[in-house]
Formats: structure tokens, sequence, C-alpha cells
């Protein structure tokens, strides 16, 4: 037991920096919590999360050595990364001005015309399952940290506290950024925090496509 919760610990010490620092995944709850509503950005948080379980399994499973070990697999996660990031970030741009106004939002920062569910959750699980980066980093952390004798299910374990703690600190973001004086702050400059946050994402895109497997 001991000897899980040192590699639990050491996960946890390593993924507190990769979950606060700026990426794809903290763009898109940004914007979804300032164009979006509190709803819709708190779902996307719960997408994010569902990803990274999608990047344990395969991880567990063996299936990042493979990717991170074949050019051709890594460019198809790449390209399909980059395709993904481009094309929120040409939709942010073109979109039109959002009324953030007090009489235009519910209590609680949501705004009348709700995103889907679905859409607002697909949003997040694209954003983070789509980026290869994650492949390389879950595979070098679970192959340093986790001994090769830890039963899967307690490395299962692992993902879900990971996830867990990923999920609280998107869901701390959303409900930071859609409070009532964020969302006056920001009321105004709606037009302006798509065309950033859309050339955020094109910038993400074009970073992660200049990038190559190592």
């Amino acid at each position: 037991m001991s000897q899980y919760l040192v590699e639990l610990a050491s996960l946890m010490a390593i993924f507190a920096f990769a979950i606060v620092s700026p990426g794809a995944d903290l763009a898109m709850v940004m914007r979804q919590s300032l164009v979006q509503g509190r709803r819709a950005a708190v779902i996307t948080s719960f997408g994010i999360g569902a990803a990274l379980m999608l990047h344990v399994t395969y991880t567990i499973l063996g299936l990042g050595l493979i990717i991170s070990q074949s050019i051709y697999l890594f460019n198809i996660v790449k390209w399909c990364g980059v395709a993904y990031l481009v094309y929120i970030g040409i939709k942010a741009l073109r979109a039109g001005k959002a009324d953030l106004s007090a009489e235009t939002v519910k209590a609680g920062g949501e705004a009348k015309v709700e995103q889907s569910a679905l859409r607002a959750f697909g949003l997040g699980f694209l954003a983070n399952a789509l980026n290869p980066k994650a492949v390389f980093f879950f595979l070098s952390i679970f192959s340093t940290v986790v001994s090769a004798h830890t039963p899967i299910a307690v490395k299962f374990g692992y993902g879900l506290v990971m996830a867990t703690c990923l999920i609280a600190w998107f869901v701390g973001v959303s409900l930071f950024m859609t409070t009532p004086r964020m969302r006056a702050a920001f009321s105004r400059a709606s037009q302006w925090i798509d065309r950033t946050s859309g050339l955020v994402f094109i910038a993400l895109g074009i970073k992660l496509a200049t990038e190559k497997a190592h």
C-alpha cells in the first residue's frame, strides 16, 4: 500500500505542473466560460477529464508505446489535432458578437441560447484527446514513476485520481470566469475574446504541426 501511495504522490506532483500550464485545454475552457457560460464550460471540463482517461487507458494497454514508436501513427494523431485546433480557431474568428449583458445572461452566468451538452463535452474531449503530446507525457510518467508490477486496476485508479483533479481544476476555472464580475468585465469585448481565442487555437495548431516525434 505504501508503494502505491508513493507512486500516486509522485504522479500527482508531476501532473500538477501539467494541469496549470497554458494549452489548448485551458484556452477551450476559458472561451467556453466567457462565450457559452458556466454550464457549457463545466461540461467541457468533464470532456477533458474523460479524454485523460482515454490517454491513461491506451498507455496502460501498451498502445501508447506503439504510437510513440511509429512515425506514421504519430503523424495521424498529430495532423488530426492540428486540423481540429485550426478548425475551432477559424470558427471562433468567424463568430459574431455575443451579448453577455445581464439582461441576456441567466443566474450563474449561463447564456440563454445554450450550447448542447454533447457539443460542449465533445469540444473538451477532442481538444485533449487529439493532443499527441499526451502520448509521450503519460507514457513517460507511467514508465518512470509506476512500477511494472503495479496491478492494472491500481494504475487505472491513478488515472481516475488524475482525471478527477483535472476536472476539478477546470471546473474551478469555469466558476471563476463566469462570476458576474468577470462576465461584466468581458461583456463588451466578446468579439475580441473570440478573435483572440481563435488566434490562440490556430497558433497552437501551427505549433503542433511543427513538432516531431521524439
